[in-house]
């Protein structure tokens, strides 16, 4: 730690969404509390994502909610809710041009950036520092160099996160079967990194069948609606659905209860990682290495590499780090053996463990 890093008394950050890159950023801001306890933290994140952190109960740490549907409007009620306040150092960690333009309205000495290799959307024209160039780093690895660039020695990634305890007494009272639970979040953002509703169908009759008592979960959109409705439909054990019933905080509690997720690309896979719930993660289109679940990736199931490696006709090693596979059957590679075998695989380590 360098003498410049003990003076910090404020720090900025900048990361508004998703759901995901949130968690992520949540291992960040707990290592800054850890290592500055005395510095105050103020974190400029989405209104729906703010939802999800502000019941953490982050201590010394202010949340700024930026609502990204209001338009300009939301970039005057940045400044207004900043007061005109400046900050040691701001950490710009999110390239999107929205995002970029908030900091315009950020007063910070220090405006440090992603390096150039990651900068996109013209982020470095924003900022006044960049962040240490990392080789084909985890999304929420690259998120530790920020602390690097103020001084701090790197380290690994942990989160150390329950949800608050009127999320958890909800949960404890809408979930009240003998049986151990395990969830599946069917949605992803997009319905191309969706995987086959017939086979969702059989893992979870399979799960149940291991004993345990199966709910899907999502959020509340039409399409996440409909994709449950027909899970349910084609399963025999017909499991129960929470699917846009739950608030952020209350489903990262039925998470935290849960002995698994299955989930593809989607937010609340890393939601699990934040509560140490095993995720079996279905992916395809993006690389699991750099977005998947962190601390489970012996439970993830991948076609990526053979995908992304047909399309651009190169190996892995020489495809730029982070590069979508583009396709809507490129989950069709994800057969139904192999999911269900990995999930008897955490549910023997599971049982192991309690022997």
């Amino acid at each position: 730690m360098t003498d410049n890093t003990i003076t910090l008394k404020n720090i900025c950050i900048l990361r508004l969404s998703a759901i995901g890159d949130v968690c992520h950023a949540v291992a960040l801001v707990q290592y800054l509390q850890q290592q500055l306890p005395q510095c105050k933290i103020t974190w400029i994140v989405g209104k729906v994502e703010a939802q999800l952190i502000k019941s953490l109960n982050l201590s010394n740490v202010s949340l700024v909610a930026f609502d990204k549907k209001a338009g300009l409007k939301s970039y005057f009620a940045l400044k207004r809710q900043l007061n005109g306040q400046e900050f040691d150092a701001l950490l710009h960690m999110q390239t999107a041009t929205r995002a970029s333009a908030a900091s315009l309205f950020i007063k910070a000495k220090r405006k440090i950036g992603f390096d150039v290799k990651r900068s996109r959307e013209l982020q470095r024209l924003f900022v006044n520092e960049f962040i240490a160039e990392q080789e084909n780093p985890h999304v929420a690895e690259g998120f530790m160099a920020f602390a690097q660039a103020l001084g701090l020695p790197y380290k690994q990634p942990t989160w150390s996160v329950k949800p608050d305890a009127q999320s958890s007494l909800w949960a404890n009272n809408i979930v009240t079967s003998n049986r151990p639970i395990a969830l599946i979040c069917a949605s992803a953002s997009k319905d191309e990194r969706n995987w086959h509703t017939e086979h969702y169908a059989a893992v979870a009759d399979h799960i149940h069948n291991q004993g345990y008592k199966v709910i899907l979960v999502g959020g509340n959109t039409q399409r996440e609606q409909a994709l449950s409705e027909n899970i349910i439909a084609k399963s025999t054990t017909k499991p129960a659905s929470l699917v846009g019933k739950t608030s952020l905080p209350q489903l990262l509690a039925i998470i935290d209860r849960a002995r698994f997720i299955v989930a593809p690309d989607t937010g609340p896979v890393h939601m699990a990682v934040m509560v140490n719930t095993p995720v079996i993660g279905l992916y395809a289109h993006s690389n699991p290495d750099r977005t998947g679940p962190y601390l489970y990736p012996q439970y993830t199931i991948s076609c990526y590499q053979q995908h992304i490696e047909a399309q651009q006709h190169k190996s892995l090693a020489d495809i730029p780090w982070g590069k979508r596979a583009k396709g809507e059957d490129l989950m069709d590679s994800i057969s139904l053996p192999s999911v269900i075998d990995t999930i008897d695989k955490v549910i023997t380590t599971q049982l192991s463990a309690t022997i």
